[in-house]
């Protein structure tokens, strides 16, 4: 794989890593989101569709969408797809780090796994 096509699905993965940590982001300003009836329908869309970090969520998934629909057409789906594991690795040591989610061994072995992985199949 080029360096550039790397980059390419780099950038979408991490754009949509940051779109996850923000929509999480977002529905901590928003509190527990349900369908409980205190809220009517477009209320509640009105809020969400209204929260910053959700907005900024999508934004960055819409970006990595147009980048990933470049990197397939430079790559065959099964060297890039995997590459959205990165993507779990990057968020769980930032969802750790800023937002106090738990990071035991079991994930820690899990992340090493999908780190492996990924590197066998680039170089595929």
């Amino acid at each position: 794989m080029k360096l550039s096509t790397f980059a390419l699905i780099l950038c979408g993965v991490l754009l949509n890593a940051a779109a996850q940590l923000s929509l999480k982001a977002g529905t901590r300003q928003l509190g527990v989101i349900g369908f409980d009836g205190q809220q009517g329908p477009v209320e509640l869309a009105f809020n969400i569709g209204t929260q910053p970090w959700i907005v900024g969520g999508l934004a960055c998934y819409v970006v990595s969408v147009a980048l990933w629909i470049a990197a397939l057409s430079r790559v065959d789906v099964m060297v890039a797809y995997p590459m959205l594991s990165i993507g779990y690795v990057v968020n769980a040591f930032i969802a750790w780090q800023f937002m106090g989610e738990a990071l035991t061994m079991q994930r820690l072995v899990g992340i090493g796994v999908i780190m492996v992985g990924v590197v066998i199949l680039s170089r595929g």
